[in-house]
């Protein structure tokens, strides 16, 4: 590097020498002439000077030479050697390359490509794990969410399985007195109304102790190869004469074969359960698309509606058991808690989300035989 700083010095005093005498060469061989032509002892003193011209010259073009050297060398060179030693040390760290040897500003350019070409590669890599990070956190919320969900499953069912049964048979004594008073009651219509409403909140009442005990109850049967399309067929045909459906086309979107691992009696009622909610949501009118398949490992069931959507606080809520939008009276909350419990007894799941073009739509992933 000194070397270089040393040529390049040179450079520029003879540069700079050579465009003075350029330009002020013929002033001073003017100057030359009139000394000549002055008297005997000024023309010796001028051609003393000529003589020693040569020895100036030299002086002066190493004195010139050694100060712009210096000059150089403490603004550029000492820096550079100080960032050279800088990029070489970093790129032992980090880069595990050899930069020794050749130009200096090769190797630093050198040096410098290959820090930020290591550079680079450490911010992509520090992205994807910071994005894996980030799924890996997702997925965990997803997991506890789910395990206070069935925590609270375990409590609810836990409390069925101890008062089901002394509600349920206390609810069939009150609906066989019901049917008495009705029988004794002919031609009484004050009477039979109130029969009637009494009967209704009693089946009501049953029908939550029977939802309980779903909660609480153990698997009913055993997993097995389901071919999902009939069942799917057998639910829309079912449901498409109810007084819901009246204005409710309902679309199977389903390949003519797909097994998937399941309870039949179970993923029915899961089925129609998603079906009587989209139809409800939708007022009674609207498009609700069944639709079937293969994804990977598993099967994918969705039922998707054209309603109003889920609103991001009840989205948090929707599997609660006793969670409920409807008025008094319309709902138990617990049919979606019961067909999420259902669905989990075969290693499937239930999940709600908004489509992006409007409405609802409930996925049920059921792993493949």
């Amino acid at each position: 590097m000194k070397l270089r700083i040393a040529l390049t010095s040179l450079a520029i005093v003879l540069l700079v020498s050579g465009t003075a005498w350029l330009l002020f060469g013929p002033l001073l061989n003017m100057v030359r002439h009139s000394l000549a032509a002055m008297p005997a002892p000024m023309t010796e003193l001028v051609a003393r000077w000529e003589s020693m011209a040569g020895q100036i010259a030299g002086l002066y073009l190493v004195i010139s030479v050694g100060l712009v050297f210096l000059l150089l060398y403490v603004l550029i060179g000492l820096p550079l050697s100080r960032a050279e030693a800088t990029v070489e040390r970093i790129a032992d760290e980090y880069t595990e390359m050899d930069v020794r040897g050749g130009a200096l500003l090769r190797r630093l350019d050198q040096s410098l490509r290959r820090l930020a070409a290591a550079l680079r590669e450490e911010r992509e890599r520090n992205t994807a794990q910071l994005d894996s990070l980030r799924a890996s956190n997702e997925q965990l919320a997803k997991l506890q969410a789910e395990l206070v969900a069935a925590d609270r499953l375990a409590t609810v069912g836990k409390l069925a399985s101890g008062v089901a049964h002394e509600v349920g048979n206390p609810l069939a004594g009150i609906l066989g007195y019901l049917s008495v008073i009705r029988m004794r009651a002919k031609g009484n219509a004050e009477l039979n109304d109130v029969v009637d409403r009494t009967e209704k909140e009693v089946q009501r009442i049953d029908q939550i102790v029977r939802s309980l005990l779903e909660l609480g109850r153990p698997s009913r049967g055993k997993a097995q190869p389901v071919d999902v399309r009939p069942l799917l067929d057998t639910c829309v045909q079912l449901l498409s004469a109810g007084q819901e459906f009246r204005g409710v086309e309902v679309r199977v979107d389903a390949p003519q074969s797909l097994w998937l691992r399941a309870e039949p009696g179970p993923l029915s009622q899961v089925l129609v359960n998603l079906l009587i909610n989209a139809a409800q949501a939708m007022g009674g009118k609207g498009r609700v698309t069944l639709s079937a398949r293969e994804d990977g490992a598993t099967g994918r069931l969705c039922v998707a509606d054209e309603g109003p959507g889920i609103p991001a606080a009840v989205l948090a809520r929707l599997f609660e058991p006793f969670f409920t939008t409807r008025p008094a009276g319309q709902g138990t909350g617990l049919g979606l808690a019961v067909s999420r419990h259902l669905l989990a007894q075969f290693e499937g799941t239930l999940e709600a989300a908004n489509r992006p073009g409007g409405g609802a739509e409930f996925t049920i992933r059921l792993p493949r035989p």
